[in-house]
């Protein structure tokens, strides 16, 4: 172990590039749908061996020292995000006569501006660094800060943050309700950097930090066992779920001209009987069908309207994504196109909204959309000038359900965001369309994050997705029943009670703030000892 250590140290030059590069890579390993979280050991302690070899080979002083680590923290970013999020390349290959160009800058463009972030919690490390075993927290809290800032700056990307290591597994992910993601992003990290100290310290402090590392890992899952209650999960009386996965090919999706196929698949699909017991969707309460999942504008279709009217049983409530258009301002000629959640009575009737917020930049629209536009870009959808974002965030109010927090598509991901102001819901309402992205690690990682946030506020999820995959998750974050990827089916089931307010609920960040404010603390006493 000394010896690796040593070679990681002393490396310079391009060695000291690819090692950063793999071992990134490496840690993309950890997340869904492979889950071998301790190949995140293995990254995070090549991570503290970088950083220390900074200083070696370099000139001009501490500044040169912490370029040398953002550099390492840049190659190490670039691995990581390269490996783990490839499969954005497929959603360019969807359309690829207007798109495969621009495959190269989904794969190789935005994991070289994410690696951005890991390159300056790199920097802020070394910034802390003292000797010994306390550096790892100045990793901790490096990387903890760049993480928060990815999940804000620009509209944020929070996605496969290095906490979801833990975040996937639902004993390790409890604790998320006391500190959130964040806050398992520093534990994640700290824990798994410890072994570093075995290569590179002497004596019985070797050991100290991978002893304090198991036991607070001991810690999280004994914390996970008490908080997750045995037996089965208790339920909302009187509510009733039918979810439709209908696993509709993106390039058939959005053609008009297969307008009525599409809509005769999905009442066929809804009301299909899943055993000789079952009555179809007569047996649901609450029918929920995907995110955009009409080639046209529904409220403006009395036809389909008329469909679904016949479609739902008396006391029958369908929640669905669709596009809806605002009626022009005066002077304006163009509408405006949002992404929605409609929810429709049994009468066809439409009586209730909510506008996607947090929209997708290239994907649902164009950042700097009239230059872009002047260069021949479009987003990824096809409504003209694309998606306008929401006003703000608000529960939606559902028969039966009382309040529900509505999610589309990755909104799901943000956490501390998918709750509104007022009343408390009682579900996560999350519907999606993966199929932009295959039978590829995508759809599994947008699950695995979802889930996390029933844990942090409490909550049931509830997620129809287009391809997949199509879940119901308990407050705790386990997994009541689900559609896998890539298949077409019903999905019916009870909705999970939710429980208590979490203390991650009720203070959002302020417990990950302390933390990380406590890990730079130290690190920067140690450091001053030394």
């Amino acid at each position: 172990m000394t010896a690796l250590a040593h070679r990681v140290i002393l490396a310079w030059g391009w060695p000291r590039r690819l090692i950063a590069l793999f071992a990134g890579a490496i840690g993309a390993l950890a997340m869904p749908p492979f889950g071998i979280w301790p190949l995140l050991i293995v990254a995070m302690t090549v991570a503290v061996w970088l950083v220390d070899g900074s200083a070696h080979g370099g000139r001009g002083g501490r500044w040169a020292t912490i370029r040398a680590a953002a550099a390492a923290g840049w190659w190490f970013g670039f691995g990581y995000f390269v490996a783990g999020l490839w499969w954005l390349g497929a959603a360019f290959l969807v359309e690829a006569e207007e798109f495969a160009w621009a495959l190269p800058l989904g794969v190789l463009g935005l994991p070289a501006g994410l690696a951005v972030f890991p390159a300056l919690g790199f920097a802020l490390a070394r910034l802390l660094w003292p000797a010994g075993g306390m550096r790892l927290l100045g990793l901790a809290a490096g990387l903890g800060a760049s993480e928060w800032l990815r999940g804000h700056v620009l509209t944020g990307f929070p996605w496969n943050s290095f906490g979801m290591a833990f975040g996937q597994h639902p004993l390790m992910a409890q604790a998320a309700s006391v500190v959130g993601l964040y806050g398992l992003t520093l534990a994640a990290v700290a824990i798994c950097a410890a072994p570093a100290t075995l290569g590179t310290e002497e004596g019985r402090a070797r050991w100290t930090a991978p002893l304090l590392a198991l036991l607070a890992l001991i810690g999280l899952a004994g914390y996970g066992l008490w908080r997750i209650p045995q037996g089965p999960t208790a339920t909302v009386v009187g509510v009733k779920l039918r979810i439709m996965q209908p696993n509709l090919p993106q390039d058939a999706k959005f053609r008009p001209d297969n307008k009525d196929g599409i809509m005769q698949r999905y009442l066929t699909l809804s009301d299909r009987a899943t055993s000789p017991q079952s009555n179809g969707v007569g047996d649901a309460t609450h029918l929920i069908w995907p995110e955009s999942a009409f080639p046209f504008l529904l409220a403006r279709d009395p036809a389909a309207l008329a469909q679904i009217a016949a479609l739902l049983p008396t006391g029958t409530t369908l929640i669905t994504g669709a596009a809806r258009a605002d009626t022009p301002l005066p002077g304006e000629t163009a509408y405006r196109f949002y992404n929605s959640i409609y929810v429709i009575r049994d009468d066809g009737t439409i009586i209730g909204t909510y506008d996607k917020v947090h929209l997708v930049p290239f994907g649902e629209y164009l950042p700097l959309g009239a230059l872009l536009q002047r260069l021949g870009l479009r987003q990824f959808v096809h409504v003209p000038g694309g998606f306008e974002a929401g006003t703000r965030r608000a529960p939606l109010s559902v028969p039966g359900l009382s309040a529900a927090a509505p999610l589309i598509c990755y909104e799901a991901i943000f956490p501390g965001e998918v709750v509104p102001d007022g009343q408390r819901p009682v579900v996560l309402l999350n519907v999606t369309n993966d199929a932009w992205f295959g039978l590829t690690p995508g759809p599994y990682q947008h699950l695995a994050q979802a889930r996390l946030r029933a844990v942090e506020e409490g909550l049931p999820l509830v997620r129809a997705a287009n391809t997949g995959i199509s879940a119901v998750v308990d407050a705790y974050g386990r997994i009541v029943e689900r559609l896998p990827l890539g298949v077409e089916g019903v999905l019916d089931s009870q909705l999970p009670a939710a429980i208590n307010t979490t203390i991650y609920a009720r203070f959002r960040d302020v417990s990950f703030l302390v933390v990380i404010v406590c890990f730079a603390a130290f690190s920067f006493a140690a450091r001053s000892r030394g």
